[in-house]
């Protein structure tokens, strides 16, 4: 197949639609339309050469993905891993797709998946610090924001690392990827952002008033027995969204939003399928008894209008999007794209091809990333 021709190939065995134009051998999915230019993109990724961000630390089984070979094709795997590390390429393909800015953080599990706690410290402070030395003073400055990471698994210190990141290394805000591993390896403990002892970290978040993005990573081991013998499920197929989905009612009930009622948080994949299910929440949550839901004080559909923004990355169905707009409003829904996992021009082409009128098309693609990210 020519790297132009559009034709139906089988990938998987399945059948889908598939046009190769990368020189890697990697199928895309490309269905091309004119592209508007300066398009914000703010759930990117990049790798680190100071530790492996798409591994715990140390390893467990399910911790990657796949990545070691067990679910993506080679192709797949091998180019992610190239686009990753490789500035060049990746402005390459911003230019070809219309994005302005990318605002980059590590892929999951990242500094969560760091058991040791000074050692999780320790390693956000060098990425940040190489993050920043990278993208946001190298030739192409302009083009770049950065998401700050942070160790949750000491909180204290992850606030001290988030003022730092915000202040002198001038991070858009901080990205986390979903919980943090703690205690032994072997014992699958994990810590959840509405916990006792995060309570420093918002804080302090609270007081530099900058967004969160809660990322997804895999569905922890001891939740993952209904996966068994589907094991490839516990990633971004579908467990990205029930982990990260089920996070954010954790935050929504322990009175989080009550206490600290300015808090921004940013979630990806058109809300994790939140948009479809909060109102279904609320609705069974009628009948409960006083004081047994939690500590908040509204309708957990009242947090998600209020207190989230949401961004369209590694979603190519416009029905999905206009749900996610309806649930949240026209001015808290983003264009992303998830590179490298997913293909920039693709991605680019499906969001410019939308039947959507151009005022929307305009905050969706950077009106939106301006005032949440405060671009100038």
């Amino acid at each position: 197949m020519s790297s132009t021709a559009k034709e139906t190939a089988t990938a998987n065995g399945i059948g889908y639609p598939t046009t190769v134009n990368s020189p890697s051998g990697r199928p895309t999915f490309i269905k091309r339309n004119p592209h508007l230019s300066g398009k914000i993109a703010i759930e990117e990724h990049v790798n680190t050469n100071i530790f492996n961000s798409l591994s715990t630390n140390p390893y467990t089984k399910g911790s990657n993905e796949g990545w070691e070979g067990t679910y993506y094709q080679k192709a797949f795997m091998e180019d992610v891993q190239y686009r990753l590390g490789n500035i060049e390429e990746r402005i390459k393909q911003m230019d070809a797709a219309g994005i302005a800015i990318m605002a980059l953080s590590l892929m999951s599990p990242g500094i969560q998946g760091i058991f040791d706690p000074a050692e999780a410290t320790e390693t956000a402070s060098k990425v940040n610090d190489q993050m920043h030395k990278l993208y946001r003073t190298g030739p192409h400055a302009d083009r770049f924001l950065t998401w700050g990471c942070v160790a949750m698994q000491d909180p204290q210190a992850a606030a001290m690392e988030a003022e730092r990141c915000v202040k002198e290394l001038g991070c858009c805000g901080i990205l986390i990827n979903g919980f943090s591993d703690v205690g032994s390896p072997d014992a699958g403990d994990v810590r959840y952002l509405d916990e006792p002892q995060c309570e420093p970290f918002w804080a302090k978040l609270a007081e530099l008033d900058v967004p969160l993005y809660l990322h997804p990573r895999n569905v922890a081991p001891t939740q993952s027995r209904v996966l068994r013998g589907y094991e490839f499920l516990a990633g971004s197929p579908w467990g990205f969204a029930r982990e990260t989905a089920e996070h954010v009612l954790r935050l929504m009930l322990s009175g989080l939003f009550d206490r600290y009622p300015g808090l921004r948080i940013v979630l990806g994949h058109c809300g994790e399928g939140l948009p479809f299910a909060i109102k279904r929440v609320d609705h069974r949550m009628r009948h409960f008894r006083k004081g047994v839901s939690g500590a908040h004080q509204h309708p957990l559909s009242h947090y998600f209008a209020k207190n989230f923004w949401i961004t369209s990355s590694g979603v190519l169905t416009q029905s999905t999007l206009e749900c996610t707009i309806r649930e949240v409003g026209v001015d808290r829904v983003l264009f992303s794209a998830d590179y490298p996992l997913e293909d920039v021009i693709e991605m680019a082409d499906w969001f410019d091809g939308l039947e959507i009128d151009d005022p929307t098309r305009a905050k969706l693609a950077y009106g939106n990333a301006k005032i949440l990210l405060g671009i100038k």
